[in-house]
């Protein structure tokens, strides 16, 4: 008997949507369906990786791509629009020939914009329901709002009530379409390990900014002699490692080694992406955030956590490792945000 196919395409905005999709098509799997996963660049690659078995497809890239210095941010988006919308515009009209040709029953769309059909029931996954851009931010949310309005449901993967990772991104006071908080997703699991690295660097996201915080802790850690691994984020054909003084480099790390290392590591730093945000809670792990420069989503994260307690921060022109090493300390770490996912009811909406 052939399984209900149901596909899953995460937007290629650094590692993050892909990796935060990998429980639901692991899911998907468990519940009898058939995941066909779609996306571009290093998000395809990292599934194709995960899931060597399962049929990927390739969507038309958004060329989302960051401006060297903050203040421009915002303008190289809107610059770069016009491309995003006709990736967009491709997109949909791919997705409806999917839907017939490999005989969906369903969709679930991560941040892309373009992938729902109004023949089968579609989700949209996002822990942005408000979309944070400065001054801008109104009219960004309702456009946001609009888009997901026209799906089936939207997924935030988040608690419904306080506390809660995401704030005021993931929730709204009066919704006007219909929102089911499934809690935090990670693909990882805590386990009780010996710790061997006092820190773990975890680099993600695009360019030029993943390259420019690289070579600047890459830098600060040559006068450090605590043991330390370094997780680049680029996916490459081979993983590959290699000494930097007494710290270990490796370009990537695949699910399980990233899971061994991080649960073996007393601290983690990295950019504040709300995928790294849940992992980490995933783990209870005590953490440093340097959010990516003029990205409104990753300060506003940085700057809730710190104000609970919970994780400290620093921005990326501003970053002392030694105060760093004292900040990541006190404060409290990620913990208490655990749930478990009801996938047989959540994937009720695929059925009917």
């Amino acid at each position: 008997m052939e399984k209900p196919a149901i596909l899953v395409a995460p937007l290629n905005w650094g590692l993050g949507h892909a990796t935060r999709c990998i429980p639901i098509i692991n899911a998907l799997i468990i519940e009898g369906f058939e995941p066909i996963l779609a996306s571009d660049g290093v998000a395809l690659q990292l599934l194709r990786k995960e899931f060597p078995d399962l049929i990927t497809l390739e969507l038309p890239s958004y060329d989302i791509a960051y401006a060297k210095k903050a203040a421009f941010f915002k303008w190289k988006l809107i610059k770069n629009s016009p491309k995003m919308l006709d990736a967009i515009l491709k997109e949909k009209k791919q997705t409806q020939q999917w839907v017939q040709e490999y005989n969906l029953v369903g969709i679930i769309s991560d941040n892309r914009l373009g992938v729902y059909s109004k023949i089968v029931p579609s989700v949209f996954l996002t822990h942005q329901i408000n979309v944070l851009t400065g001054k801008t931010s109104w009219i960004t949310s309702k456009m946001h709002q609009f888009i997901i309005k026209k799906y089936t449901e939207c997924w935030v993967p988040d608690l419904a009530s306080s506390p809660n990772l995401s704030g005021e991104l993931g929730h709204l006071s009066y919704p006007h379409f219909k929102i089911n908080y499934i809690g935090p997703l990670s693909r990882l699991e805590k386990k009780n390990l010996p710790k061997i690295y006092h820190l773990m660097i975890l680099l993600s996201g695009p360019e030029p900014q993943r390259t420019m915080l690289e070579h600047l802790l890459l830098k600060s850690l040559e006068s450090h002699l605590l043991p330390c691994v370094f997780v680049l984020g680029k996916i490459e054909a081979e993983q590959k490692v290699y000494s930097h003084g007494c710290h270990q480099v490796y370009n990537f790390m695949t699910k399980d080694m990233l899971e061994t290392t991080i649960n073996q590591s007393e601290f983690v730093v990295s950019r504040s992406g709300y995928t790294t945000v849940m992992d980490l809670a995933a783990l209870g792990k005590k953490a440093f955030f340097i959010p990516t420069p003029g990205q409104y989503e990753q300060e506003y994260l940085a700057k809730k956590l710190k104000k609970e307690g919970l994780v400290s921060y620093a921005k990326q022109d501003k970053f002392d490792f030694d105060k760093m090493l004292t900040e990541i300390e006190i404060y409290q770490g990620l913990a208490g945000f655990e749930s478990k996912q009801n996938w047989s009811q959540l994937f009720k909406v695929f059925l009917k």
